[in-house]
């Protein structure tokens, strides 16, 4: 009978133990700060990198004029090398992503990976005065409109609106 009253002790005190480290967790979550809100993200100025893009670049760069209120520009690059490739990325109203790609690439390999895996539609659309086309179904819904010596691709998360709205405010130079 000595041993199973030792043994009560041990089990007692393990449980003893959990309830205070429990206890002592509690209060480090009920007492220290934590955010669940989303990260305010950074805006970038793509003025300096669109200029020498427009100087380098083998076609007409576009970057949007006239944007409404709540786009932000979040990415910019320009890789001139035998592609002439131009990004530029912004986080749309309501948090969703949309971004300028451009390339005198390959069209399908560029516009696959610009898509991230999107497929054509038979669905096209005139969007200030360029023929446009759709591609959905990748990781991206994307508006695709080859011509000027490159393939512009507008593709994101962000509302078919959104894509509309951004392909509407492209100029090229």
């Amino acid at each position: 009978m000595a041993g199973s009253n030792g043994k009560q002790k041990t089990v007692r005190d393990m449980i003893l133990s959990l309830g205070l480290i429990g206890i002592a967790a509690a209060v480090i979550y009920v007492f220290i700060p934590h955010d669940d809100s989303a990260p305010d993200i950074k805006t970038v100025d793509y003025r300096v990198e669109l200029l020498t893009a427009r100087r380098a670049a083998s076609y007409p760069v576009a970057a949007p004029e006239g944007l409404p209120a709540g786009w932000k520009a979040t990415s910019v690059r320009f890789q001139a090398d035998e592609s002439d490739a131009w990004h530029l990325g912004f986080q749309a109203p309501g948090g969703e992503y949309v971004q300028i790609e451009q390339s005198a690439q390959k069209p399908s390999e560029f516009i696959d990976e610009a898509s991230q895996g999107g497929e054509a539609t038979k669905q096209t659309e005139e969007i200030a005065g360029r023929t446009w086309t759709r591609y959905t179904g990748g990781r991206y819904d994307a508006l695709v409109y080859q011509g000027d010596g490159a393939t512009t691709v507008v593709a994101g998360t962000g509302s078919r609106a959104q894509l509309t709205a951004m392909a509407k405010s492209l100029k090229m130079a």
